[in-house]
């Protein structure tokens, strides 16, 4: 069984719902990207995203946006994300990938499903892949249990949200405002409607994500969805010019603050 359906199964059998924060790889460089996701999983991070840095992300705030840019100017590229997974420098919890559809389309999207597989991804977020081609990418992946996980946002009809969900694995993710990533004061009045029709379609568990910025927030969600997922809040904390080990304590503290209302939060069906 794939580890993300594995981590799915574990928490619906224990009542609890899947803190999934989000990192950029290679911000300001891997050292410290491994160092952080390890800090995560150890706040108990239950999957945990992988960003790969690219130039022109469409749906990402400005704080993930000049974190991608850090990583770039680096000189982060996506065969060097892939060999620090491979070389197991990012701990045991899940990860997934989350890539532009044009990074993935470039290496082949069934060499690089193999490849990411192989390096110790267990899925993909492909946050710009149309549904309209979603469909070959959707088959290779279910070939080889490699979750293929899609969006619906809040502007996403009926009728597309059933047809993404039935071309989805892994997980659903619902994206709770319009516009891009970054933390809100206030989310959608009509988010939880939004939650309970994703759930009532899908037999997958349905996660939420873009504007949670506060963990009281998170806690709210946890009524509606069966996990919650945190970037920005995260990753404007790499952005310091600390050492690795300060950036990372620096993340796990505010993780936990997350991990610990998400995980006490009850379970509902």
């Amino acid at each position: 069984m794939n580890a993300i359906d594995e981590t799915f199964a574990r928490l619906r059998r224990n009542g609890r719902k899947a803190f999934i924060p989000f990192v950029t790889a290679g911000d300001p460089d891997l050292t410290t990207t491994a160092a952080v996701v390890n800090a995560l999983a150890g706040e108990g991070a239950d999957l945990i995203e992988i960003g790969f840095p690219y130039s022109d992300p469409i749906a990402d705030g400005p704080v993930i946006q000049a974190s991608y840019m850090r990583a770039l100017g680096a000189g982060t590229r996506v065969r060097d994300v892939l060999k620090a997974v491979e070389n197991r420098k990012m701990g045991q919890t899940p990860l997934v990938a989350m890539i532009s559809c044009s990074l993935v389309h470039r290496a082949g999207g069934e060499k690089f499903f193999a490849q990411a597989q192989a390096c110790g991804f267990s899925g993909a977020i492909l946050p710009d892949l149309p549904m309209e081609e979603a469909g070959a990418l959707a088959a290779s992946a279910r070939a080889m249990d490699f979750k293929l996980i899609q969006l619906v946002t809040p502007t996403t009809p009926p009728e597309r949200a059933r047809k993404i969900i039935q071309l989805s694995s892994g997980f659903v993710y619902c994206v709770s405002v319009r516009g891009v990533t970054g933390g809100r004061s206030e989310l959608p009045e009509e988010l939880p409607a939004q939650l309970r029709r994703l759930r009532a379609e899908s037999e997958l568990p349905v996660c939420v994500g873009f504007g949670i910025g506060r963990p009281q927030q998170a806690l709210k969600l946890c009524e509606f969805a069966d996990g919650i997922i945190i970037g920005s809040a995260l990753v404007k904390l790499l952005d310091t010019g600390r050492p690795p080990h300060e950036i990372a304590g620096e993340v796990a503290g505010l993780a936990h603050q997350f991990a610990e209302a998400i995980h006490d939060a009850k379970a509902t069906d």
